[in-house]
């Protein structure tokens, strides 16, 4: 269609091209703002939302108490056990002192040495004394650090079944989330893909096309670009199914109009020549020739062949002689390119044919 256009003409059409693709534009970053904005509109849940507070309140609580006693128990295990150790090391070094003297008693056997054996004895006793009680003592610690440890781990244990409990309910709720936020999308998309197919079928070729056009590329981002990424997926059940819908959906609108233009065409050509070439627009029909087709039934015509005058697929004029200076000229030509005389015959006087010599 290019080709019939005038010079001026063809680069207007080309800058308002542009103003379609920059009002197409504008509105793509409106609706990707709307859009991208949308999920806001739904409050954020986290897992406490799901759990029972008091519960979870009063095991966090415990957790950090038990914590708390851990450390202290630890810190004591590590100071009963150096106790242990002081004991431990007093009692060894009072026992080889008192077996150094005990030999010596026995080498020199003095009588007068009985009571200085008693004491000694009874203090040996009292070290190990000493000692048992500091082995108690890190016993006890120890009793008292296992039980920390445990408390701990099962009131983490309890924290964490009820936590899982709660991410399973906030899994469920995401996706709930996700599919009214979709929901909602879908309300702001469907009816601008209603709208622009509307607007094709009836205002895209209307004096203000350029904004028509813009709507319809806007109109078709926001839906296959802001939309179907969102697509809930389901296992992948979701998607398909409407992929399904939608090729059906289309398919059958492109059978029908495939069927309904080839019976436009069948009664079209049942016209009569001249009606046909008087219904056909003058650049519709300039742009089907310049491609090498038929203007009334879109098939190949040998154009360039000078004996070829009416399509031999629907029999409608393609060249004819102008009726002022004789000239083969297009049939849809409005004015003989030898002559200038305007091509039609009625705004003509009746002149004789020119008959060659």
């Amino acid at each position: 269609m290019s080709k019939s256009l005038r010079l001026t003409e063809k680069w207007m059409q080309r800058g308002l091209w542009v103003v379609a693709l920059v009002f197409a534009s504008f509105l793509i970053g409106l609706g990707g703002t709307l859009v991208g904005d949308l999920p806001q509109v739904e409050r954020q849940r986290t897992v406490d939302d799901f759990m029972d507070l008091p519960a979870s309140t009063q095991l966090r609580s415990s957790i950090k108490a038990t914590k708390t006693a851990e450390r202290d128990a630890n810190e004591a295990l590590e100071q009963a056990q150096l106790k242990r150790r002081v004991a431990q090391a007093d009692s060894a070094a009072a026992r080889e002192t008192f077996d150094n003297w005990l030999s010596t008693r026995r080498a020199t056997q003095l009588s007068e040495q009985d009571p200085e054996l008693v004491a000694r004895t009874r203090a040996l006793d009292g070290l190990k004394d000493k000692e048992r009680a500091a082995g108690m003592t890190v016993e006890a610690q120890q009793q008292a650090l296992l039980d920390a440890r445990q408390n701990t781990v099962r009131e983490r244990r309890m924290l964490a079944e009820m936590e899982q409990t709660a991410q399973q309910l906030l899994n469920a709720e995401y996706r709930r989330i996700e599919l009214r936020v979709f929901l909602y999308r879908l309300a702001l998309t469907l009816p601008l893909l209603v709208a622009a197919g509307w607007l094709f079928a009836k205002k895209r070729k209307s004096t203000w096309w350029p904004f028509v056009w813009g709507f319809i590329l806007f109109a078709l981002f926001a839906f296959f670009v802001e939309l179907v990424p969102y697509l809930p997926s389901y296992g992948g059940y979701v998607r398909y199914i409407v992929g399904i819908v939608v090729t059906v959906a289309v398919g059958r609108q492109a059978i029908v109009a495939l069927n309904r233009y080839l019976e436009r065409q069948k009664l079209a050509e049942q016209l009569p020549d001249a009606q046909r070439r008087e219904e056909l627009s003058y650049d519709t029909a300039l742009a089907r020739l310049s491609k090498g087709v038929c203007p009334g039934c879109e098939r190949p015509v040998d154009l360039k062949n000078p004996e070829i005058d009416f399509c031999p697929h629907c029999g409608i004029g393609l060249f004819e002689h102008c009726p002022a200076c004789s000239t083969r000229k297009s049939a849809f030509a409005k004015f003989c390119h030898a002559c200038g005389t305007t091509g039609k015959r009625e705004h003509l006087p009746a002149r004789p044919a020119v008959v060659p010599a």
